[in-house]
């Protein structure tokens, strides 16, 4: 496993191989790792071959490396937000506010970011 793929970088890949768990990506000739089918996409996957096929050029970002075992956790879903929509939520006065006063906000946040 090569080690320029650390936690956090968004690099390009091939989709390998899809198997009903998620897909295996190949980031080099010798790396390769794994998206979970619930980090296709947001929302509800229930064939991951209604998003990807074997042989895609993908966009994905590394969530974990683990060297030990040689296994890589990746993406896609990470890789397609967009940089700098990510924002920490700014804290009311009288402590945090309400899932009723975020609501309208985190409807238009996943709004933008599709």
């Amino acid at each position: 496993m090569s080690d320029k793929y650390t936690t956090g970088v968004v690099v390009k890949g091939k989709v390998t191989g899809i198997q009903d768990y998620g897909a295996f990506v190949a980031l080099d000739e010798e790396t390769q790792g794994l998206v979970h089918i619930s980090e296709i996409t947001n929302g509800y996957v229930k064939d991951i071959h209604d998003f990807l096929k074997v042989g895609d050029e993908v966009e994905v970002k590394v969530l974990s490396v683990n060297r030990e075992n040689g296994k890589m956790s990746l993406s896609l879903k990470a890789a397609k937000r967009k940089q700098g929509k990510v924002r920490i939520p700014n804290p009311s006065a009288n402590g945090f506010n309400t899932l009723r006063e975020k609501l309208t906000e985190w409807i238009e946040e996943s709004q933008i970011t599709k």
